[in-house]
C-alpha cells in the first residue's frame, strides 16, 4: 500500500462523518430555539414539503401548525433522545434536543399505520426468533423476518469478527439479486467511527444512493458544525455512497444489532432502486433488533454452558485414572489419548521429568522439546492460539502437524508440561471483492472505494480451529485436578514411610495450622490496626480536605483487605469471584461513608472469576471511582451511584455511574494518577460518556492478563 493511500485511509477514518452541516434531501429539518421555538435554519425543500417559502425567525407553531409545535414540545421536554412527535397526513414528524437547540426532522411516511398491523408482525416474528434452535437458525430466520417488514430487495444479517472484518452469516434475497452469504468484508469498510454511530443511532437508512446533499440555510456560523449523530436525515460520506453506487445499490438500510451496549453486527437491507423507509417500520425494525439482540445472547449463552458442561465431563472422565493408587506416572502412557481426546485435539504431548508421551497427530520430539522450553519460559498462565507461528516462529516447519496449540504447565518444577496440537486447517475465505484493494487513489488525489464486490477466494494458511474459552477454562481445572491427585499421592507415600510418627506429625500438621491462622489474624488485625488509626486521624483532623484524604486512603487499605479475607475463606487462592467481592466492597464503603449512604451504592454484577492480583487492582480502581463519584458528582453529599459488572468474550466491563453533576476533567492529584497506573496494569481502558444526568465512567479490561508475543 503507497504512503499516500495510507494517509488517504486514515483522513477517512477521522472524517467527522456525524457533522456533514447537509441532509438527505427527501426530507426536511428545521433547526430552532429550545425555549422560544424560533426557526434559525433549516434543509431541504421546505417550501415543496411544507408549503412555506418564507420560514427564518418564524415558530414552529406558524410553519408546522400549533398542534404539531405542541406536540413536539412534550416530545423533547424531558431532555431525552426524542422521537416520534406527530403525523401530519402523508409526514412524519420526529424532534430531538442538541443543547439548546431544537432539532425537527419532517420526512415522507406512511401516515397514520395501525398498531395492530405493526405489532402483529413483530410478534409473530419474534416468536419466530425464540422457536429457532441454533444461532445459525436464528439469523436465517431473521433475515426473512426483515425482509417481510422492511420490503427491501436483499437483507443480510452482518456480524463483526474480533478483527473488525464481517461476515455474512445469514441472507433472504429476491432471486436476481447477487447473494454475498458467507462473504467476508474487511474491516475498513466500516470505519471506527461509523461502528459508534450505529450504536448510537441504531437505525440508518438511505433511500436513494444518488441524492445530492441539502446544506443547511443560512450558512452556519456556530464554532462548531452542528452535530447531526441523532438525525435520521443525517447525509452520509460521499465515500460511503460511491461505495453503495459500486454495489449496484439504489437505497441501503442498517439496523444495529447491540449486545450488552456493543455492536453484535447489523442488519443490512439493500434495494435495487430508491426506496423510503418511514418512521412506523424504522421504530419496529429497532423494537425487532432488540429482541434479536436478545435471543442472540440466550443462545450465545446456552452453547458456552453446555459446551462447558461436556468438557466437565470429558475432563473428569480423562483424570479419573490419575486419582487411583498407582499415581501419574504408571498412567501417563495409557491417558495420554484421553488428554487428547478431552479437548478434541489432534495430537497431544505430555512432558514430565525428562519423560515423553505421545499421541495423536504431532511434530517430531526434538521440535515438542524445544517447543515446551519455550513455554515454560513464558510462565505458568495457559497458552492458546490457532496460529502458534506468529508467536513462536520455528512452529512454522511443523504447522502442518501443530498451526494450534494449547499448552497447559502443570508444574515447572518437574517440569510437567501437557501441548494439545490442532492441525492446519487450511481455509478459503469467500471475500465481497479483493481485501487487498479495498480503496484507491483518484487522479485527483482523493480516495475511492473499490468498484468490484466479485466473489474473491483468499486461502488463508497456518491456522487451526480455535480454542475456546472454555477450552482454556477446562484446562486449569485439569490442572488442578493432576495437582492435587500428585498431592495426594505424595502424601500417602509419606505417611507410608513416616506410619511410626503418625501422632507426631498429627502435631505438626495442628501447629502449622494454628500458625497459618494466627499469621493471617495478625494480618487482619495489622491492617484493621491501621484503618482504625487512619479513621482516628481524620476524626481528629480539623481540616475538611485531610481528613477526606485520611477517608480515602482507608477505604483503599479496605479494598486490599478484603480481598485478603476472601481469599483465606475460598478453595482457591487464585481467582476471586468478582461479583462477590464488589458486593462486600460496595457493602464496606456504604459503611465507612455513613448512615446517610445507606442503600445509595447499588451493584448488579455477573458472576466473573478473576486473578486475585487483578481483583485487587479491580477493587481500588473502583474505589477511586465511588471516590470521585462522592467528591465531584455530589460534593460529598449522599446521592446514588450505581455499579455494573459485565462479561463479554475475554473481557469484562465495570461501569461505575452517578447522577450527580454530570462530566468532569479528572485532576492530578495522586489518587488520579494511582488510578491511571493501575488501568495501565490491567491492559484495560477507562472512558467517561454522559449518563444523562451524570457521568459513566467505563473500564473495559481483559478477565485474565493478555497474552503478547515474546520479545525477539
Amino acid at each position: 500500500m503507497s504512503d499516500a493511500l495510507e494517509l488517504a485511509l486514515a483522513a477517512c477514518a477521522r472524517e467527522p462523518i456525524h457533522m456533514p452541516g447537509a441532509i438527505q434531501p427527501h426530507g426536511v429539518m428545521l433547526v430552532a430555539e429550545r425555549t422560544t421555538q424560533e426557526i434559525t435554519h433549516a434543509a431541504g425543500d421546505v417550501a415543496g414539503l411544507l408549503g412555506c417559502d418564507a420560514w427564518i425567525g418564524r415558530t414552529l407553531g406558524e410553519v408546522l401548525g400549533d398542534e404539531v409545535a405542541g406536540r413536539v414540545a412534550q416530545t423533547t421536554q424531558s431532555g431525552g433522545p426524542g422521537g416520534h412527535a406527530a403525523h401530519m397526513g402523508q409526514l412524519d414528524v420526529s424532534a430531538h434536543l442538541d443543547a439548546e437547540r431544537l432539532i425537527v426532522e419532517v420526512e415522507p411516511g406512511l401516515g397514520a399505520l395501525p398498531a395492530s398491523v405493526l405489532l402483529g408482525q413483530l410478534e409473530s416474528a419474534s416468536a419466530a426468533f425464540e422457536r429457532a434452535p441454533t444461532l445459525k437458525a436464528l439469523c436465517e430466520r431473521a433475515a426473512i423476518e426483515f425482509r417481510r417488514l422492511t420490503g427491501f430487495d436483499r437483507v443480510m444479517i452482518y456480524r463483526f469478527l474480533d478483527d473488525e472484518a464481517g461476515a455474512v452469516l445469514a441472507e433472504a434475497a429476491a432471486p436476481d439479486m447477487p447473494s454475498f452469504l458467507n462473504h467476508h468484508f474487511p474491516g475498513s469498510d466500516i470505519p471506527a467511527q461509523a461502528r459508534a454511530l450505529y450504536v448510537r443511532n441504531l437505525v440508518r437508512v438511505i433511500p436513494d444512493v444518488g441524492y445530492q446533499p441539502a446544506p443547511l440555510h443560512p450558512a452556519w456560523r456556530e464554532p462548531e458544525p452542528l452535530d447531526m449523530s441523532d438525525c435520521a436525515l443525517r447525509s452520509v460520506s460521499p465515500v460511503h455512497m460511491q461505495y453503495l453506487a459500486n454495489m449496484g445499490v439504489g437505497a441501503s438500510a442498517s439496523i444495529s444489532i447491540v449486545k450488552d451496549g456493543l455492536l453484535w453486527g447489523l442488519i443490512a437491507c439493500h434495494h435495487r432502486t430508491p426506496k423510503l423507509m418511514p418512521y412506523d417500520i424504522r421504530a419496529g425494525g429497532r423494537a425487532l433488533a432488540g429482541g434479536l439482540a436478545r435471543q442472540i445472547r440466550a443462545k450465545e449463552e446456552a452453547e458456552s454452558f453446555r459446551e462447558r458442561l461436556r468438557l466437565r465431563s470429558l475432563t473428569d472422565e480423562a483424570t479419573s485414572r490419575f486419582v487411583g493408587s498407582n499415581g501419574i506416572d504408571a498412567n501417563l502412557a495409557e491417558g495420554t489419548p484421553e488428554f487428547r481426546g478431552a479437548l478434541a485435539a489432534d495430537g497431544v504431548a505430555v512432558l514430565r521429568a525428562g519423560v515423553l508421551h505421545v499421541d495423536g497427530v504431532h511434530p517430531s520430539e526434538a521440535d515438542i522439546r524445544a517447543l515446551a522450553a519455550w513455554v515454560l519460559e513464558r510462565g505458568s498462565e495457559p497458552l492458546a492460539t490457532d496460529r502458534l507461528s506468529e508467536l513462536y516462529p520455528p512452529a512454522a516447519a511443523f504447522a502442518a502437524q501443530a498451526s494450534g496449540l494449547l499448552a497447559l504447565v502443570v508444574s515447572p518444577d518437574e517440569p510437567f508440561v501437557i501441548l494439545w496440537f490442532r492441525a492446519e486447517a487450511i481455509e478459503v475465505v469467500n471475500w465481497a471483492g479483493n481485501p487487498h484493494k479495498a480503496a484507491t487513489l483518484g487522479p485527483d488525489s482523493s480516495l475511492s472505494p473499490r468498484t468490484s464486490f466479485e466473489a474473491w477466494r483468499e486461502t488463508v494458511r497456518g491456522r487451526a480451529r480455535r480454542w475456546t474459552l472454555a477450552e482454556a477454562d477446562a484446562v486449569v481445572r485439569l490442572r488442578d485436578t493432576l495437582l492435587d491427585a500428585r498431592s495426594r499421592r505424595r502424601l500417602k507415600t509419606l505417611n507410608a514411610r513416616l506410619s511410626e510418627a503418625v501422632s507426631e506429625k498429627d502435631n505438626l500438621l495442628e501447629q502449622k495450622e494454628l500458625l497459618i491462622k494466627e499469621v493471617n489474624h495478625r494480618i487482619q488485625n495489622s491492617l484493621q490496626l491501621v484503618s482504625s488509626f487512619l479513621g482516628l486521624q481524620a476524626r481528629a483532623m480539623g481540616d475538611p480536605k485531610l481528613h477526606e484524604a485520611f477517608e480515602e486512603a482507608r477505604r483503599r487499605l479496605q479494598a486490599v483487605a478484603l480481598v485478603h479475607r476472601r481469599l483465606y475463606r475460598a478453595d482457591q487462592i487464585e481467582v476471586v469471584d468478582m461479583a462477590r467481592y464488589l458486593e462486600d466492597l460496595v457493602a464496606d464503603m456504604n459503611a465507612s461513608l455513613g448512615e446517610e449512604w445507606s442503600g445509595r451504592i447499588a451493584v448488579e454484577a455477573s458472576p466473573i472469576l478473576v486473578p486475585t492480583d487483578r481483583a485487587v487492582t479491580l477493587g481500588l480502581v473502583v474505589t477511586e471511582l465511588v471516590i470521585n463519584a462522592n467528591k465531584y458528582a455530589y460534593d460529598g453529599r449522599p446521592g446514588q451511584i450505581a455499579v455494573t459488572l459485565e462479561e463479554h468474550n475475554a473481557n469484562l466491563r465495570v461501569v461505575v455511574a452517578d447522577h450527580g453533576r454530570g462530566k468532569h476533567a479528572l485532576t492530578e492529584g495522586f489518587g488520579s494518577r494511582m488510578m491511571g497506573a493501575m488501568v495501565k496494569q490491567l491492559r484495560g481502558e477507562l472512558t467517561f460518556s454522559d449518563n444523562d444526568p451524570g457521568l459513566r465512567a467505563i473500564l473495559t479490561c481483559p478477565i485474565s492478563a493478555p497474552i503478547s508475543a515474546p520479545a525477539q
